[in-house]
């Protein structure tokens, strides 16, 4: 019996393979088997695609068994290996973390073999699927509770030659949006894990709220313009249409850009994303429930910029995040 993380196929095998990611069990819950697909076409860029990172974040999974359709007769060269759901647990319970153990996988990276179900997730991608990849697109979603375009999103890389690349192939995807975020340094994100070994990590945001027919249709797109930009794929790339054009931009958000609720309420948008607001202009208003007689308050834009994501409409705390603004990436 094998304890050790492992997949119950051979990866160098020519042609289409199907198998299992085996993740050992624990005290915590028994063995899961994670389905995986690899298309092997001899020489060339080697990508790993996952997605179902986090379970209430459906079109990453739904786009990835998309690609297991048509990829083995369009790739002409090179490894890609597709693991649609990572979380399975998180995916059944519709819920962000694993409910078995409470935990984010996208903050336990590379993992712990010895530790709870979610990290020992972890420690089973970055010991051995990871090092099989020079590039890895992990596709997720922006939550159910938020309005966000379709965009790729990467965090600043010290290392200024990776940085180049993984923008280069970002902006290959010509979805709406490619977003250069500042965000809080938190431990134990795949990116990180990634960075550390060398390779180029893009991380999709396929928009928010409800998944829909159309919106899939430009993820797919977009993915199919990386895939061409990699030299996996022949053909030419095209701009995805949103909101009736086709277009792209690449954007940066820093912290400073995140806009936070200043009480308990109701949220109500008074924009929608990738608007263009001027300084003092109004983007929502905030509802207090404690009391008829309170007025409601006005969010308004600290700066000149564009709404990049805003709260659905949604009952927030006080201090929570409800608007990200952004301008254009100056380089």
């Amino acid at each position: 019996m094998n304890d050790s993380p492992h997949l119950t196929f051979d990866l160098d095998k020519a042609g289409v393979s199907r198998g299992y990611l085996v993740v050992p069990k624990g005290a915590d819950c028994e063995a899961l088997s994670l389905p995986v697909c690899s298309i092997s076409k001899g020489e060339g860029p080697r990508l790993l695609i996952t997605g179902g990172c986090h379970g209430n974040e459906l079109e990453g999974p739904i786009v990835a068994r998309r690609l297991i359709k048509w990829l083995p007769e369009a790739q002409t060269c090179g490894r890609t290996i597709i693991v649609p759901e990572l979380n399975p647990l998180a995916l059944q319970a519709w819920t962000r973390n694993t409910p078995v153990d409470g935990k984010n996988l996208n903050r336990v990276f590379p993992g712990r073999a010895d530790g709870s179900v979610t990290e020992r997730i972890a420690d089973a991608v970055s010991r051995v699927l990871l090092p099989m990849a020079d590039t890895v697109f992990d596709l997720h979603s922006f939550s159910p509770t938020w309005d966000f375009p379709p965009a790729v999103i990467t965090h600043p890389i010290a290392d200024a030659e990776l940085m180049a690349k993984t923008l280069k192939i970002a902006e290959a995807f010509k979805l709406p949006v490619t977003l250069l975020w500042e965000y809080y340094d938190t431990p134990g994100m795949f990116d990180l894990t990634a960075h550390e070994q060398g390779k180029v990590f893009i991380c999709t945001e396929f928009g928010g709220g409800t998944v829909g027919a159309e919106d899939l249709a430009i993820y797919e797109a977009g993915v199919r313009n990386a895939f061409i930009a990699l030299g996996l794929v022949q053909g030419e790339a095209k701009h995805p249409i949103f909101q009736r054009q086709e277009s792209s931009q690449t954007l940066e958000t820093l912290s400073s850009d995140i806009l936070t609720s200043p009480a308990r309420g109701i949220f109500e948008p008074r924009c929608s994303i990738l608007d263009e607001v001027k300084q003092g202009d109004l983007i929502g208003l905030l509802h207090p429930m404690d009391s008829l007689s309170a007025g409601s308050i006005d969010i308004c834009a600290p700066t000149t910029s564009i709404v990049c994501a805003i709260r659905s409409g949604l009952h927030v705390e006080a201090d929570e995040e409800i608007v990200y603004l952004a301008r254009p990436l100056k380089l």
